[in-house]
């Protein structure tokens, strides 16, 4: 009887214990093999094409290109690539801007060994498997009104400790419409100061000040 080929696995993670600990479950599968590891996101675009996995198991927060933009790099010449994102941020926006840029399933790091393996070779089998929590993110954030790329730009500010004159001068514009946009995304957010909408931001995963 001839034996199914393994299936082969480029892991995207740049902590280096975490790297080896996935590279320990997956190659105790007798179906399964890493072929590829990377640590940025720019060594997992160059990864993927030179090795094309079979699956690709991607964190967000890496350095240089980010997560996000490395799927959305990868999948634009490689539009069959199939991508796991295996993450410790469950934001509702992490979760919605991973699956918009084309992620096949989206794992809290905190996932069980037993379900990961089963989680990729679902993936490799075409199917997009869904975990309850994550899935209850994504209802969470579906009526929501998605904040302008000017009000996330001006609440990425506010994150930082900026005051409303220092933001118009920083954006070109008056103090009067930096008032206006804070109030819109204030609305957006359910919040009613700024301290509640840096909270609920960063919870959402909507920006991410280092």
């Amino acid at each position: 009887m001839t034996q199914s080929p393994q299936i082969r696995i480029m892991i995207v993670e740049d902590h280096f214990v975490v790297r080896e600990g996935l590279k320990a479950i997956i190659n105790s599968q007798q179906d399964m093999v890493t072929v590829a590891e990377a640590g940025n996101g720019r060594q997992a675009v160059n990864s993927y094409h030179q090795h094309h996995p079979d699956v690709t198991l991607m964190d967000l927060r890496i350095p240089g290109l980010n997560g996000i933009d490395a799927i959305s790099a990868i999948l634009a010449k490689s539009p069959r690539a199939r991508i796991i994102v295996l993450s410790t941020y469950g934001g509702d926006e992490n979760i919605f801007r991973a699956f918009q840029a084309g992620a096949r399933a989206y794992f809290l790091k905190d996932v069980k060994g037993q379900d990961l393996v089963n989680a990729i070779r679902a993936v490799h089998a075409g199917q997009r498997p869904l975990p309850t929590e994550i899935a209850n993110q994504l209802l969470e954030r579906v009526p929501r009104t998605a904040l302008s790329s000017r009000e996330t730009e001006i609440l990425t500010l506010i994150a930082r400790g900026k005051s409303n004159k220092e933001i118009a001068s920083s954006l070109n514009i008056s103090e009067g419409t930096v008032r206006v946009h804070a109030s819109n995304l204030f609305a957006k957010l359910g919040c009613s100061d700024r301290a509640q909408a840096v909270s609920e931001a960063f919870r959402r995963g909507i920006i991410d000040v280092e």
